[in-house]
């Protein structure tokens, strides 16, 4: 009989039972149930996880070693009783997490922890898990790509699987099913996972929006603004004159909450706004003695106030047109004269400063003269197209295909000198007077008649009555509702969704990409596979009579589900036909 450490009142998925934990297994029992509905192995356990202290339910979580998700466990007694009986089982479970890491070869990267108080210790057992569908868990702890680590990767492919229902349903079907690995289910997939990890590393730059705090009218009339942390921000991002007046006054001469409910009604708030500032405007601010000092006079002269650095690149240079063309002259562009509108200027200097901020912020900490490539070649056409180029839209590796596997070469060569025989003998000089002559000598007799010409309109509209009946029946199959039983209907799409990754994995052994980002297969490896990718795919006939019988039960005629499945069958006859022939052919040459 096991001993048992602790035990206590918990739920389950809102079911209530005991939790219990032996010298051997972690078991909880429903309540009127003799048998556990979860049943873990002390070698599973890989992290743990607890709410809060103080907190209004007791909570603990138990991760797996191939199942992060876990078992979640609410302590059911009251607070106190809870607690003392969560932190027994938080401090054996501790113990046997640590045992589990020491006893481990290698320990993966420790998980970020989401509850708030946690006791991370995950580590790989080489015992697989039985509280879930048996998997081959032995490659689940296996990178996919190679270079990260397998806590990344196992945290890429289940975000993978999360966004994209189908393949989820489908990982469900086959590889927690146990009929392939976890390996051959991602091989041929590696790009989404490389496409979640670019995601995941993408750096998020500024947002583009010019900071404007709008006011909200609350009930009662009055007007607020709410402050955040991130406004305050990027006020004082987009305004160093707010952040030196904060410094100045913020706490000696006001306090936090009166600097912005001044700052928000001063003149210079109102000079700050993304609009142009009407004399309606000028009213409703009040004078302040402290923000007005730091006013600023409007940016509204011909020239800015802040100095513009010169534009050299011409691909870039909005005002190009003073220069080129100089050796027939250009007049003087004058359709964009800046002091037109004086009111607007300090409103579009402002976007622009704004703008070049966005620039420079995406750009980093980078010189200037590293921001453009330079190319020094003497060639110009070369250094301009040089300026324009985009690295990111150039595919920095070139696929050389799949290596055609052809049958009968020799015949494709004869083919190949024949014709190569007969464009040689097609190639001889021709005399060029003799065949005008003999084509003047064919337009004898000829009249020009297309006055006289009618066309009979039986034909092309016999042409467009078939276009259109073409036409109508595909937007009648598209509009027509599938009315196959709900049943039925998804068994026919799992068997087809299931047939279509064993022939993908079937054709992808036997002929395999020339690069993959993934540990490349020996050949006996892909010629297993193949034989086993076959074995599954001479079921799919069985599996499809069986669903025409289904089918009968439910009222639905077995030519209508013969119709659906046969793109399917044939393309599974046509995969083991071309297995048979190549087995034929390897034992042919085996024996010879």
């Amino acid at each position: 009989m096991p001993t048992t450490l602790c035990s206590a009142k918990a739920s389950y998925k809102k079911q209530p039972g005991t939790l219990e934990l032996t010298d051997s297994h972690l078991t909880w029992t429903q309540e009127g149930k003799k048998a556990p509905a979860v049943r873990v192995q002390h070698p599973e356990a890989s992290s743990l996880f607890c709410s809060k202290e103080g907190a209004a339910q007791v909570r603990l979580k138990l991760g797996l070693v191939n199942d992060e998700a876990g078992h979640n466990f609410t302590f059911t007694s009251p607070s106190a009783v809870a607690y003392v009986e969560r932190e027994a089982f938080k401090q054996e479970l501790t113990n046997i997490i640590s045992r589990n890491r020491s006893a481990a070869p290698t320990p993966l990267q420790k998980p970020t922890p989401l509850a708030a108080i946690s006791t991370p210790a995950k580590t790989p057992a080489p015992i697989p898990s039985t509280s879930r569908a048996t998997s081959v868990s032995s490659d689940t702890r296996t990178p996919v790509l190679s270079g990260i680590d397998a806590a990344t990767d196992f945290r890429l492919r289940k975000k993978v699987l999360l966004s994209n229902p189908e393949l989820l349903a489908l990982h469900k079907e086959l590889v927690m099913s146990g009929h392939i690995t976890e390996s051959e289910f991602w091989d041929g997939r590696e790009h989404l996972l490389l496409a979640e990890a670019a995601a995941e590393g993408q750096k998020r730059g500024r947002p583009g929006q010019l900071v404007d705090p709008r006011p909200q009218t609350v009930e009662g009339g009055e007007v607020k603004i709410v402050i955040t942390p991130q406004l305050v921000h990027d006020i004082f991002d987009e305004f160093p004159v707010v952040a030196k007046a904060y410094n100045d006054n913020v706490p000696n001469k006001l306090s936090e909450a009166e600097f912005w409910k001044r700052y928000f009604q001063s003149k210079l708030f109102n000079a700050h706004r993304a609009s142009i500032r009407s004399s309606a405007a000028q009213h409703v601010v009040k004078d302040d003695p402290i923000f007005d000092k730091y006013l600023e006079k409007d940016d509204d002269e011909l020239e800015p106030r802040r100095a513009r650095n010169e534009v050299s690149d011409l691909f870039i240079n909005i005002g190009a047109t003073l220069e080129d063309h100089v050796e027939t002259g250009n007049e003087k562009d004058v359709t964009m004269q800046a002091g037109r509108q004086r009111g607007a200027l300090p409103l579009i200097r402002k976007f622009n400063e704004h703008s070049e901020r966005l620039l420079n912020s995406a750009l980093g900490e980078v010189p200037p003269t590293k921001r453009r490539r330079i190319d020094n070649g003497n060639d110009e056409d070369e250094d301009a197209y040089a300026q324009i180029t985009l690295d990111d839209l150039r595919d920095p590796e070139a696929m050389s295909g799949i290596t055609l596997q052809m049958q009968d070469r020799e015949r494709y060569f004869e083919g190949q000198l024949t014709r190569s025989a007969s464009e040689q003998a097609s190639s001889e000089v021709v005399d060029v007077r003799a065949a005008f002559a003999e084509l003047k000598h064919g337009f004898r007799g000829w009249e020009p008649r297309f006055s006289q010409l009618r066309v009979d309109k039986k034909a092309g509209d016999a042409a467009l009555d078939s276009m259109t009946q073409n036409v109508s029946a595909r937007l009648d199959i598209r509009t027509r509702k599938t009315d196959f039983p709900p049943t039925l209907f998804r068994q026919l799409t799992t068997c087809q969704t299931a047939a279509n990754e064993f022939l993908r994995q079937f054709w992808t052994s036997l002929y395999p990409p020339p690069t993959t980002t993934s540990s490349s297969a020996t050949p006996s490896q892909n010629a297993a596979k193949v034989a086993k990718m076959a074995g599954y795919l001479s079921k799919t006939r069985e599996k499809v009579e069986a669903l025409v019988r289904a089918g009968q039960m439910e009222g639905v005629e077995p030519e209508r589900v013969q119709v659906a499945m046969k793109p399917l069958l044939d393309a599974v006859e046509h995969a083991l036909a071309f297995y048979r022939v190549r087995g034929a052919k390897n034992s042919t040459l085996k024996i010879a």
